[in-house]
């Protein structure tokens, strides 16, 4: 269904760049015809428009062509990847001998705008055992100037594991009071209860969440934390350094990794790098909730976990290209990114099915909703 959504919507930027051109006096659409074309993944058949003076030959699916080269896996795949509109002209000319010009491209990929918003419209499960909540900033320019915006970014994990992108929020800073807004919306889309929510410890975080989701448990994720840790650290040292704090996290239990806290403070690494235990003292009241947590689901919280692994992605992407010329050119690419992301999602990781069943004895009926 996106192939065939992106292929038609591919057509019509076609046609709109054909009849904005010189071939456009005197013309104008003319209905579509039908073609049926074979993908990968099956056969589906197409809408292609037609202009009143039959001059319109579409350049991406040519007029006697049956074997769609996949708009999605081709022209997005290489958009999504940070290629410019030049260097995918420049590219379909490499494989397909076919000239396109930069304004063609920008006009296609464009066309998926719609596609954003009905996605980011969609309705969700009603209930996520798990719903990992980050932020990461990009470049975009604003009035003439380039600023930072946080890019928000819901990623739920369903009963059986698998996971979900639940949203895409752009805004000019990261704080508890957008975050609210983002809590809303999704209670909107059909969320009734979240069972853990893992954040970054942005202060009145927990409390936006709460507010909109009252018994949702809220833990600081450990692996920002322990990055922020290794921030104040000399690169020679952080090995040893990330050796000693993962005592705190590894500890069995809170008193435990309190005492352990208490040992590296005392520790030379402590001693030399003061601001790591202060760090880790001032969340400490939302770092202690996780040692509640069986080893089962900490490994969940802990390990560089799967909100860790598509910041990553994206990061690449938005690194690639620098800085976005708007805001829509921002969500695009991010949207294609994380689109490609989810496809390669097909099982659920290795550790959820003993989490699973420790959700299942923490939350009890709650959790059993989930699995409905």
């Amino acid at each position: 269904g996106l192939k065939k959504a992106l292929a038609e919507r591919a057509l019509n930027a076609e046609m709109d760049h054909h009849l904005s051109g010189e071939n456009g006096a005197g013309n104008g659409r003319n209905g579509y015809g039908k073609k049926t074309v074979t993908t990968d993944s099956g056969k589906f058949e197409l809408a292609v428009p037609r202009d009143r003076q039959s001059s319109f030959d579409p350049q991406l699916i040519a007029e006697y062509q049956r074997r769609f080269p996949g708009f999605d896996e081709k022209v997005i795949s290489m958009y999504a990847r940070g290629m410019s509109n030049r260097e995918i002209v420049g590219h379909l000319h490499d494989l397909y001998g076919v000239d396109v010009s930069p304004d063609l491209i920008s006009a296609v990929t464009d066309a998926v705008l719609e596609e954003v918003a009905a996605w980011q419209a969609r309705p969700l499960e009603p209930v996520y055992p798990l719903v990992f909540f980050d932020a990461i900033r990009v470049k975009i320019r604003d009035e003439g100037f380039v600023r930072n915006k946080a890019v928000h970014i819901a990623l739920g994990v369903r009963a059986d594991g698998t996971k979900e992108i639940l949203g895409l929020w752009l805004e000019q800073n990261e704080g508890a009071k957008f975050w609210l807004k983002v809590m809303n919306e999704m209670k909107n889309r059909g969320v009734e209860d979240v069972l853990l929510a893992v954040v970054d410890g942005l202060k009145g975080f927990p409390e936006a969440i709460t507010a909109v989701f009252p018994e949702t448990t809220v833990q600081t994720c450990i692996v920002p934390l322990l990055r922020h840790s290794l921030d104040f650290t000399s690169y020679k040292d952080r090995k040893a350094v990330a050796a000693a704090v993962k005592e705190i996290y590894r500890a069995t239990d809170a008193g435990a990794a309190e005492k352990a806290l208490a040992a590296f403070e005392e520790s030379e690494w402590g001693q030399k790098y003061k601001a790591i235990g202060q760090s880790w003292r001032r969340a400490w009241a939302e770092v202690v909730q996780f040692f509640a947590f069986p080893e089962e689901v900490r490994k969940i919280v802990y390990t560089t976990n799967a909100i860790e692994a598509l910041n990553s992605k994206l990061r690449r992407a938005v690194r690639a290209r620098g800085h976005f010329p708007s805001d829509d050119a921002a969500m695009k690419l991010l949207f294609l990114v994380l689109n490609r992301a989810e496809k390669a999602w097909k099982m659920a990781p290795r550790e959820w099915a003993m989490a699973k069943a420790q959700f299942a004895i923490i939350y009890g009926e709650r959790f059993t909703r989930a699995m409905a």
